[in-house]
């Protein structure tokens, strides 16, 4: 079967990336041949901009405002090229092959009839986000036509437990969603928000980075596997504030133990380029093996302390969604591993042992139902 996986942009997101990769390897390995649908975000046509450059030039130029980028488009493709340099060739190399790139429903709808899928996966991610998408609609297939097509979600997400469609999107979403020949989520809220808003039954199920083995991830590492080995607390905080690292340094004193990171300040803008650098995906997961214990407010950073059964804390991140957390240490009563504060935080619980053998029976009855699931679909 010809499978298209529709999931949001790849950039520099180590979990949006590890999840594309993941869902692709598994269905290739159920003997299917899948395609990456390369859907991006909106930009400006080609026929518009020397319209746009017209109007910065007069804003900085007549009307003063000296902050306006005249080429800012130039500006942001150079840039991304710098600070992707060691992420993209994981991209390029994994997760193929792909589409070519559609920056507008109506391309996107152009892309996909052009390819004749057989089927396409909607997932993993944060694909039923509003907020993160150029077009929401897009996600539940509105633009395709086909009808011999089969419509499929694998664990998407809302992100959120809060409801964040228009009325005018959550009608137009549900209709395009009672096209689909089934529907799963990633989190227990998702199942609700199915059933309550799109009067839909969908499944819950396991994020794809977690249906692959571990010896996948460490067949990606050994190119890098003999350089120094990371040792001690890994920190990977997306969001940094006094608070968290008031927990960071009560871990590290408690295990007496160093800290190391695996990231770069890639979304703080008001860095420097070499600073927005990010590291190799490979050495992402390579320092996720290597670590002693784990501090996080990554979703997906949670996912791999619990695939390598690494002890770990994760801090709530309130801003980009709780739910998904929440969800996922309830799936594997691990929820003692989650704090939203300082306050929250007890010596107790971080010296306590996990139950890896409980958490790793549930991670294996989890992905034969998640297989069950996609064997079935695509037969």
């Amino acid at each position: 079967m010809k499978i298209g996986i529709l999931t949001l942009p790849l950039h520099t997101n180590y979990g949006g990336n590890l999840q594309a990769y993941a869902l692709m390897t598994v269905l290739k390995e159920m003997g299917h041949e899948v395609w990456l649908i390369n859907r991006q975000g909106a930009r400006i046509p080609r026929w518009k901009l020397p319209l746009a450059i017209i109007k910065r030039l007069l804003m900085k130029y007549v009307l003063n405002k000296k902050d306006i980028e005249i080429f800012v488009e130039a500006k942001i493709r150079k840039e991304y090229s710098i600070i992707s340099q060691y992420t993209q060739p994981f991209t390029e190399k994994n997760i193929q092959p792909q589409t070519k790139a559609a920056y507008s429903t109506r391309n996107l709808s152009r892309v996909v009839s052009r390819c004749q899928f057989d089927a396409i996966v909607v997932g993993s991610d944060q694909v039923w986000r509003p907020a993160y998408t150029s077009n929401i609609e897009d996600y539940f297939l509105g633009f395709l036509k086909s009808n011999k097509t089969k419509r499929i979600s694998y664990a998407a997400s809302f992100g959120t437990d809060e409801w964040g469609f228009s009325a005018e999107q959550e009608v137009q979403c549900a209709k395009y969603l009672k096209l689909f020949d089934a529907v799963s989520v990633r989190e227990s809220s998702g199942v609700k928000f199915c059933n309550k808003h799109f009067d839909i039954d969908a499944q819950h199920v396991l994020d794809p980075t977690m249906l692959l083995e571990v010896s996948k991830y460490l067949e990606l590492v050994e190119p890098v596997r003999n350089e120094a080995k990371a040792e001690g607390v890994l920190v990977y905080i997306l969001d940094e504030t006094s608070d968290k690292t008031a927990v960071i340094e009560s871990v590290s004193n408690l295990l007496q133990k160093s800290i190391f990171r695996v990231n770069s300040k890639t979304e703080d803008k008001s860095a420097t380029l070499q600073d927005r650098i990010a590291p190799p995906t490979e050495k992402w997961i390579k320092g996720f093996y290597e670590a002693d214990f784990i501090i996080t407010d990554s979703f997906h950073a949670c996912v791999f302390a619990i695939l390598f059964n690494k002890p770990f804390l994760v801090y709530g991140n309130q801003y980009r969604g709780v739910a998904r957390f929440s969800s996922l240490l309830s799936m594997f009563d691990l929820t003692d591993r989650l704090i939203f504060s300082a306050k929250d935080f007890k010596s107790e619980e971080i010296l306590k042992e996990i139950n890896w053998e409980n958490v790793n029976a549930i991670l294996e009855l989890k992905k034969r139902e998640a297989r069950v699931y996609l064997n079935n679909i695509l037969k």
